[in-house]
């Protein structure tokens, strides 16, 4: 992909969120749970990210997205509290799976997270690309 300009980098990086989600959906056929919370993790993270460039709102690490998406988005009422936390959760599951030790994932855990983020996406999705 070639970027000429800013909205050229807002939809780069909605569609990274979205081969992210994708590439969620192919670990959990093969029941790599970690793996799978890594990649929804991602999938938020970029959409959250496409957001804050939307509104002219830079980041340098992923606690200021988190702290930006919370302050702009889910504090004003823009976007429901629910993916706010659901964005947390989700960095504190891949925390805990790509560092911790002897931390695994099961279906029960990550398996409902997966319909949570295609309805996170969708309600970025809407602001990002409108």
């Amino acid at each position: 992909m070639i970027i000429d300009n800013r909205n050229d980098y807002i939809k780069y990086r909605f569609h990274r969120a979205t081969e992210s989600f994708e590439e969620a959906l192919i670990l959990a056929e093969n029941m790599r749970w970690n793996a799978v919370v890594n990649r929804l993790y991602y999938s938020c993270f970029y959409a959250v990210i496409a957001l804050l460039l939307k509104n002219n709102i830079e980041t340098q690490t992923h606690d200021g997205a988190r702290t930006q998406f919370s302050l702009c988005f889910i504090k004003s009422g823009k976007i429901d509290k629910k993916y706010g936390k659901l964005f947390s959760k989700l960095f504190d599951f891949r925390q805990k799976g790509d560092y911790g030790d002897l931390y695994d994932f099961d279906e029960a855990t990550v398996s409902p997270l997966i319909s949570q983020v295609k309805d996170f996406i969708k309600e970025i999705e809407k602001i990002v690309l409108e």
